[in-house]
């Protein structure tokens, strides 16, 4: 069953291997060792770079989606309240028609939150099927047998690139391979720790997470990512540790900017754009309205800066009723009694 999984995943291995071999390539040109292990790790490097730039798409549809999620929160709210207590099968339905509804009329889709790392996940599958074939000499498309043998001696920190934690563990000489798997290890579920939470502690209102089940299951993927990296970190080679630590810095890194440059309504890094940004109004000596000093909430339509402010033109008074400015004359001589 792993066998037929893993011819499934063939493609994509072949595609992993075609592009490290192309870094390789370029950093041999430029003078490094290609059997050493800085042109193999950065090979690695660039694999992740290439990945994540073409998810850059599929993480602005992410971005939406949050965003969309945050904003239909108080109707998903009302929906909830409305079925709070009914277990009956028919009310459950109903409950998730009406949810599936209000998904479909708002364009979000909180699925659209998971897509890279799901797309990630044939790539990181196949990147470890072919760093664990390097150790056993097993070559694939263009990674051939002789770049292997380079590649399975190519050594970061003293320590093989195919080297695996419990592998290691207990066999004599092998410390440095021990130290560096466990620092990446840490490393590595750190920045996945830090990565979710800044995103929940600056990107997220508090009224979004009243009552949102979508919110309390980012609460425990805080606490359940970083230990699932730290559990199976210790069956991955190095290469792989790598390639999953480079990963998560972009992710961190990435996810930083966008908080900071368009942050969800209501966020604290929404009311921090702001003070930014009258900051620098104040130092230009402008005053922003408070309008013009919110984040854009949809990411497409930035809102421009020290805007112009449009008053309304208040309009002469005239000089009284129109009794008053008729003539006494003309008065009289309409009441029946004056004729």
């Amino acid at each position: 069953m792993i066998e037929f999984f893993y011819d499934l995943l063939y493609p994509i291995q072949w595609v992993v291997a075609w592009i490290m071999v192309r870094f390789h390539d370029l950093f041999t040109a430029i003078g490094l060792d290609p059997a050493g292990g800085a042109a193999w790790s950065l090979s690695i490097v660039g694999l992740v770079v290439v990945i994540r730039v073409l998810l850059i798409p599929l993480f602005v549809k992410q971005i939406k989606a949050m965003r969309g999620m945050q904003v239909i929160q108080p109707e998903m709210r009302k929906i909830q309240q409305k079925y709070k207590g009914k277990t009956d099968p028919a009310s459950r339905q109903a409950m998730q028609q009406e949810m599936m509804a209000l998904y479909r009329t708002s364009g979000t889709n909180p699925m659209a939150s998971c897509l890279p790392i799901l797309l990630q996940s044939p790539i990181f599958f196949a990147l470890f099927h072919t760093l664990n074939g390097i150790g056993k000499g097993e070559a694939v498309g263009p990674l051939n047998q002789e770049l292997v043998e380079q590649a399975d001696n190519a050594t970061l920190f003293g320590s093989q690139l195919s080297d695996i934690f419990l592998q290691s563990w207990g066999q004599e000489g092998e410390l440095s391979t021990i130290v560096l798997t466990a620092v990446m290890i840490v490393l590595m579920s750190l920045s996945q720790f830090v990565t979710q939470k800044q995103l929940m502690a600056k990107n997220t209102s508090s009224a979004s997470m009243e009552g949102n089940p979508f919110a309390q299951q980012q609460k425990m993927m805080l606490y359940i990512l970083p230990i699932i990296f730290a559990v199976s970190g210790v069956n991955f080679p190095i290469g792989v540790l790598l390639y999953w630590l480079t990963t998560n810095v972009w992710s961190m890194g990435q996810q930083f900017f966008v908080i900071r440059r368009m942050p969800n309504p209501g966020s604290v890094a929404e009311k921090q754009l702001q003070e930014r940004r009258a900051r620098r109004a104040a130092r230009r000596g402008q005053v922003l309205p408070a309008a013009e000093t919110s984040a854009p909430t949809g990411g497409d339509h930035p809102t421009t800066a020290a805007a112009p402010v449009r008053r309304q033109r208040q309009q002469p008074k005239r000089g009284g009723s129109r009794e008053k400015r008729r003539p006494s004359g003309s008065r009289n001589a309409q009441r029946p009694g004056n004729r």
